[in-house]
């Protein structure tokens, strides 16, 4: 199998980071007249902010990004107000609290971006470009999890579309353009030997909202911009043989889904892999290709997706596992989480990041982390020690 190699030309905003950054205009606020006060009286309260946004972001840092503005008009309030909006909570996860409204803010704000990624992550943003790997051929294991204890898998990947402002910040025509061309692009797609259709949100009846699980937006989506002229440009293409569902113009331009009740996740990745790879050649034929950046890789709205946009999520029944005393500890060292979902024990996996490792690093350490949890889970219900099951390095 093949694999995919970074592009040999990077765009002008890559290469020439700082240059670009020297050439903003001192205060290109000005041309908007806005009735702002200085960087020191707008610097937001952050006291009981607990997402990496209120963590990491300083008077001084708020002041040197104070002035800065996209080529769209995307201001640093912008965007930290994700984070304003939803402090989070100290027992909970801690979120990134921040998005981008293009993909310019990943350039013009990287000294704060960069340092969110880094900490949410955990893995340092270089002058290398993070590696990417779809030879799912690699992937060992995945089609072999008990299915005493996992229930479903899902593997989804986002994507952004190069020229078009991200969800948060883009207006109605951009939204209607990326439709568009998603239209084309899964119309090749469906004549590439994957039947499906695309359904507009709007034309849904409430049977197909239950079917595919969708709900009306949050608040959350609504005060940051995501679900602004809902539903508007909107829409899900479904494979005939259920096996992909494609959403357009949600939280980000496209993300991709793969689920599977037999909790194979070797063929859910597969799956996204291929179609990934030919709906990547598509778009570029349309001369809108997805947005990648040297030092951050694949890019859509959240930090929190940057690097691979790859999420391989398990669902698992678990007893006695959530209850052990050193199970952050056990988790942190497998570099995955576990969320609790409405039924009281069924619980969530995933990677707990998707900036770093390849996407097929990635996947493997889902399906080892998911491997090894059932394997304590196993010797709890015998009341024996799991101690020894515990990995040695973080």
């Amino acid at each position: 199998m093949w694999k995919v190699k970074p592009p040999v030309v990077f765009s002008m905003e890559g290469r020439y980071r700082p240059i670009l950054e020297s050439l903003v205009p001192p205060d290109p606020m000005s041309k908007f007249h806005l009735r702002r006060g200085s960087p020191e009286e707008e610097f937001p309260d952050l006291g009981r902010n607990y997402t990496w946004m209120g963590k990491i972001l300083t008077p001084a840092m708020y002041s040197r990004q104070f002035n800065r503005c996209t080529h769209s008009g995307v201001i640093f309030d912008d965007v930290i107000r994700p984070g304003l909006e939803e402090p989070g909570d100290w027992l909970g996860p801690v979120s990134v609290g921040c998005v981008a409204g293009d993909a310019q803010s990943y350039i013009l704000f990287c000294d704060f971006f960069d340092r969110v990624i880094e900490a949410y992550h955990g893995h340092k943003v270089t002058s290398q470009t993070p590696e990417s790997d779809f030879n799912y051929d690699n992937l060992k294991g995945g089609n072999d999890l008990d299915r005493t204890y996992a229930v479903r898998c899902e593997v989804s990947v986002v994507r952004g579309v190069e020229d078009f402002c991200f969800p948060t910040h883009c207006s109605r025509g951009e939204r209607r353009q990326l439709l568009t061309l998603a239209r084309r692009a899964l119309q090749r797609l469906q004549e590439d030997e994957l039947p499906g259709r695309l359904l507009l949100l709007e034309e849904l009846n409430q049977e197909q909202h239950r079917e595919l699980n969708l709900n009306a937006p949050s608040s959350s989506q609504l005060r940051t911009g995501v679900a602004r002229d809902w539903p508007d440009a909107r829409a899900v293409w479904v494979s005939k043989d259920g096996s992909l569902v494609i959403w357009v113009n949600m939280e980000d331009h496209l993300r991709l889904v793969s689920t599977r009740d037999d909790t194979n996740i070797a063929e859910a990745f597969k799956c996204i892999c291929m179609n990934l790879q030919k709906l990547e050649e598509y778009y570029r034929g349309l001369r809108h290709p997805f947005i990648r950046k040297q030092q951050l890789g694949w890019v859509s709205s959240s930090p929190a997706d940057v690097g691979t946009g790859l999420r391989i999520i398990v669902h698992l029944k678990l007893q006695h596992l959530p209850k052990h005393k050193r199970l952050q500890d056990v988790l942190k060292r497998l570099r995955i989480r576990m969320d609790k979902t409405e039924s009281p024990a069924l619980y969530c996996v995933s990677n707990a990041a998707t900036f770093g490792p390849s996407e097929v690093r990635l996947t493997q350490l889902v399906v080892d982390g998911v491997k090894l949890l059932i394997a304590m889970e196993t010797r709890l219900e015998g009341n024996r020690d799991i101690d020894d099951l515990v990995p040695t390095q973080k």
